[in-house]
Formats: C-alpha cells, sequence, structure tokens
C-alpha cells in the first residue's frame, strides 16, 4: 500500500469521525454537559495532548510580533468556532448543523476578498450570493425536523457564525502555518483559546452532575475529546502532506452526505424539503466558488 492510498484512507477516516460527531455531540448536549462546558472539557484535553506531543518534536521558537496574531487566530478559529459550534448545534439538528459548515469556502473568498484584495469574478460572486441564500433558507425555514428545537433557527445562525469564523481564521492563520511547525502552532493556538473558553465554560463546568451520566453519554464524550479533537487533526495533517489541500477539501463536502446517515439511521433527525432545497442551494454556490478558483490557480 502505497502513501497516498495510506493518506485517502486516513482523511476519509477523519472525514467519517467528523460526519457522525454531529450526531455524538448532540445526545450530549443540552441534557447531560450543557454546550460552552463540554467546549472548556474539548479544548483543554487538545491543550494538554498538544503541548505533551510539543515535547517531542524540534523546539522552534515563537518570533514576539507573532503571538498577537496567533491569539487572534485562536480566537476566531478556536474560540467563537467552537463555542458558536457546540451552542448551536444543541439547538438545531445535526443534518441542518452539518450543510451549514458547507459554507466555510465561501466565506473564506468572502473574508480573503476584504482582507487581502483578492479579486473576485463574476461566477464566484454568483457562488456566493447562491450559497448565503441556501443558508439563510435553512436559517429563517428549515427548523421543522425531529432533532431541532423550538430555537433551531438561532441555532442555525451560531452554526453559520462557526463556518464564517472558521473561514475567517483560515485566511489569518495562513501564513502561520507556513511559517511554523504544525505541533508548535497548534499548541499556541490551543493554549490561547482555553484561555478564551475559560470564562464562558467554567460555570457550566461546575454545573455538571457527573453521578447521573449514563456510561453511554461517557462513550460519547470520550469520543469527542479523543477522536474528534485530536485524531482527525493528526489524520489531516497526514494527508495535507501526502495529497493536494484541493484533494483534501473535497472530503469536506461527505461531511453532511454522512451526518446525514448516521443521522437517520439512528433516528436523530429527519429530512424535509426546505432542508433538501437549501443543501442544493448551498453545494452548487460552493461548486461555483470553488471552480473558479481551481480555474484561475492553473
Amino acid at each position: 500500500m502505497n502513501q497516498r492510498t495510506i493518506a485517502l484512507i486516513a482523511v476519509s477516516i477523519a472525514t467519517l469521525i467528523y460526519g457522525v460527531t454531529f450526531t455524538v455531540a448532540k445526545e450530549v448536549m443540552p441534557t447531560y454537559i450543557q454546550p460552552y462546558a463540554f467546549i472548556l472539557l474539548r479544548v483543554s484535553g487538545a491543550t494538554f495532548v498538544f503541548w505533551t506531543a510539543g515535547l517531542f518534536v524540534t523546539r522552534q521558537k515563537i518570533e514576539k510580533g507573532d503571538y498577537k496574531k496567533i491569539m487572534v487566530a485562536s480566537f476566531f478559529g478556536i474560540a467563537l468556532n467552537m463555542l458558536s459550534f457546540f451552542k448551536g448545534l444543541s439547538l438545531t439538528s445535526p443534518i441542518s448543523a452539518s450543510v451549514m459548515m458547507v459554507t466555510s469556502p465561501i466565506m473564506v473568498l468572502i473574508f480573503s476578498s476584504i482582507l487581502i484584495r483578492k479579486p473576485i469574478g463574476k461566477q464566484r460572486i454568483l457562488g456566493v450570493f447562491v450559497g448565503l441564500i441556501g443558508a439563510l433558507l435553512l436559517i429563517t425555514l428549515g427548523s421543522a425536523s425531529k432533532g431541532a428545537s423550538e430555537n433551531s433557527a438561532f441555532g442555525n445562525f451560531l452554526v453559520f457564525l462557526n463556518a464564517a469564523s472558521y473561514g475567517l481564521y483560515l485566511v489569518l492563520a495562513k501564513d502561520l502555518i507556513k511559517k511554523y511547525n504544525p505541533v508548535v502552532f497548534i499548541k499556541w493556538l490551543y493554549l490561547f483559546g482555553l484561555i478564551f473558553v475559560m470564562p464562558f465554560g467554567y460555570r457550566e463546568l461546575t454545573a455538571i452532575v457527573w453521578q447521573e451520566i449514563p456510561t453511554n453519554i461517557y462513550w460519547n464524550i470520550g469520543f469527542v475529546l479523543i477522536f474528534t479533537t485530536c485524531i482527525t487533526y493528526l489524520f489531516n495533517l497526514y494527508g495535507l502532506s501526502k495529497l493536494k489541500p484541493t484533494t483534501v477539501s473535497v472530503f469536506m463536502y461527505l461531511q453532511p452526505v454522512i451526518a446525514t446517515i448516521y443521522a437517520l439511521i439512528v433516528g436523530s433527525d429527519s429530512l424535509n424539503l426546505i432542508k433538501i432545497c437549501a443543501t442544493l442551494l448551498i453545494f452548487f454556490g460552493v461548486y461555483l466558488v470553488t471552480k473558479q478558483v481551481e480555474k484561475s490557480s492553473k
């Protein structure tokens, strides 16, 4: 088995984990653990893992001026990104959340245009509008489903905010990722993230009644902390080292498919016409955006 095949398998497993996580995490929140407490657990665990891993990689000094850049990237890539996603997921359904996540490439394009003056062609402008219409449709009308709550519209908006925050993070962190060893960069990213999420999650964390949590929910928590937070990062990192970034990014679009299939199998969500139409609009918008990017890069 060659390295490319191993890399494809690794990225496929990471995608499968992400797709399943929407339902796995939803079963935990908000019944047993509130979303901000869950994020504090997740970021604390990841900080410990990556700082431990940092002991085994070549030491690299962070330039003084880059600490501020990493801190800003951490706010959008860890704090706002994760807090809005888990809070949104606790209010909306797994399928809606997974579809909304796919808007990230559209948000990357918008922020790239604003921050680094990257030109946008007519086709990409059309893609942005089509994708955002799909997102707006899902936010306002996509609430009638099994896994949703009365505040599902607000939940969908928070997941969209998460996608926008992650898109901004990718633009801000692009040069930093190239400059530093991935483990060195990520350990500082999570450390700053832990400082940001601590005020939000501490009170909810102390309110958890651990003895009332069923065994199967402990497995769900462990799955998110170990597999979703750490294993996926390592597998995607290996995939990026052996495959083109465009190849790895394609796997992101499989997440809603996996999330939908798993949610329907376990009965945690349902499909309706609004979700299907919104999904098609978002995917078509992302297709127009990414197709134009690939053409210009060639």
